[in-house]
């Protein structure tokens, strides 16, 4: 009885830690609310300034040369670009760039293949080396995987008249969204970033965070926020952080977007997720003191604390799927029906995931009901997510550092596009402990699952078959690249 009474206990302790993480979903679509109509407004009477386009590349074969031409065909005049090509690459990549920027001078282009003698820093590192250099007055910065529009600099620099703004961000938009089931839920995610979160919070007035990629900055915020830091694996979520902490203002454009390539592939899309997981908590660990002895409002002081700190969810989602097996077996054999009754508040948190993820989707998209549909995938992959993204979490709360891994591309648009095999740029090539886990915890829910069934516990089987498709899915998918490699 002791140990059933610790099981549910615990349960309820953890259901509550996410609820109340999911229940900010409802305070976003408050503020989505009454902040609809407070939009950033451009000045199309801008004075042309000189802006230096940094190019950040670590073996990318298969795109470097896609931005690289994205990026010449950006309509400004070359008298004031300067185009930056932050290469640490070691494979033929360097090759590749070599003769494109050696056309493109030609051409006119004011563009230049810069190189270390190490990786040291990682990507922080290549931009504070480059921003030493750096012509330009603005910075636009772009990841090897974008594909930026013709008119990106003429409509993210109307909102620069303003001193005091430091950063303008664009909306990502997904190249290969409808490659795969995996680009799909990816989007899904992403938009409930791009779509809600980043918008809401520029709107209320609450801090918000450069995505590394598909903005620009002001050469002078940089600087004085004390440059990039290369102590976190985040260090745009970083610098976000102190620039607006030193009193520069962020906006951020929803309706203007920049397209980018999804990762294809299991391993790659966790190498992902780990490092913007590990990242946010390292970041959360530095930066919180410094917002909580600032002179900002509470308000925003809340809110800083809540975007920081919400990636603390996936040990308390790890928690939940395991607790939710014998839940089964103590419901059906010991007198906790006031325990059981009380749990059904926890619905709250599903449906308050499941308006946010769907405003996401209604607010951009004329199909948004086809992409909504989705979204018990979504739970499902979170779910799924949970051990990869819980070592995160512990790996940054313990200050373990780690490599900056980045995530391959492949060029990957298309349905008939493949990925290509490639011993360095597939994401992992064995079972680590992570996909042990994941494989023993597929087994493991499967119990809930027919334990559910024979219990006809309805009400429980939706979440039990959600964790049970999650660990199964992300560790079959991680299995079957690493099968697919060994193969090659």
């Amino acid at each position: 009885m002791l140990f059933d009474e610790i099981i549910l206990v615990t349960y309820i302790l953890t259901m509550l830690v996410l609820l109340f993480f999911a229940s900010h979903g409802i305070i976003m679509l408050f503020y989505h609310r009454k902040y609809i109509e407070n939009i950033p407004s451009p000045n199309d009477d801008f004075e042309l300034k000189s802006v230096t386009v940094q190019l950040p590349i670590y073996n990318e074969q298969y795109v470097a040369e896609r931005l690289i031409e994205s990026v010449c065909k950006i309509e400004y005049p070359k008298n004031l670009l300067e185009i930056q090509v932050l290469d640490d690459s070691t494979d033929k990549t360097v090759e590749i760039l070599e003769q494109l920027v050696n056309k493109k001078i030609l051409e006119g282009f004011d563009i230049k293949h810069v190189r270390r003698s190490d990786r040291k820093g990682y990507k922080a590192g290549a931009l504070k080396e480059g921003l030493k250099t750096a012509k330009g007055e603005l910075i636009a910065i772009f990841d090897a995987d974008f594909v930026p529009n013709p008119d990106f600099l003429k409509n993210t620099l109307r909102y620069f008249t303003n001193p005091k703004i430091g950063m303008v961000q664009t909306r990502w938009e997904h190249l290969n969204e409808d490659y795969s089931i995996l680009t799909k839920i990816q989007a899904l995610a992403l938009n409930g970033h791009f779509v809600m979160e980043q918008p809401i919070r520029n709107r209320a007035g609450f801090f918000i965070n450069f995505n590394g990629t598909g903005g620009v900055w002001r050469k002078e915020c940089i600087e004085d926020a004390g440059n990039w830091h290369d102590d976190t694996i985040t260090e745009d979520l970083d610098l976000s952080y102190r620039a607006q902490l030193n009193g520069w203002k962020f906006i951020y454009l929803r309706d203007i977007t920049t397209p980018a390539e999804l990762p294809a592939e299991m391993n790659a899309l966790k190498a992902q997720q780990f490092r913007w997981t590990k990242g946010a908590i390292e970041t959360a660990k530095k930066l919180l003191p410094q917002v909580w002895r600032s002179k900002i409002p509470l308000r925003i002081k809340l809110q800083s604390t809540f975007h920081l700190t919400n990636n603390i969810v996936f040990p308390f989602i790890l928690i939940a799927g395991i607790l939710n097996v014998p839940l089964i077996f103590i419901k059906n054999s010991g007198p906790y029906a006031i325990f059981f009754n009380f749990m059904s508040v926890f619905v709250i948190a599903f449906i308050s995931s499941f308006l946010f993820y769907l405003y996401a989707q209604k607010d951009v998209y004329s199909d948004w009901r086809k992409k909504i549909a989705l979204f018990p995938i979504f739970m499902a992959g979170s779910m799924g997510f949970a051990v990869n993204n819980s070592r995160a979490v512990f790996e940054g709360l313990l200050d373990r550092k780690s490599e900056f891994v980045r995530t391959p591309k492949f060029k990957i648009v298309n349905k008939n596009d493949a990925i290509i095999p490639n011993s360095t740029y597939m994401a992992a090539h064995k079972l680590n402990s992570t996909i042990i886990v994941e494989i023993i915890l597929a087994f493991y829910c499967l119990i809930g699952v027919l334990a559910s069934i024979y219990f006809m516990e309805i009400a429980a089987l939706p979440f039990q078959l959600m964790f049970f498709l999650g660990f199964s899915s992300v560790a079959g998918m991680s299995i079957k690249q690493t099968l697919d490699k060994k193969n090659t």
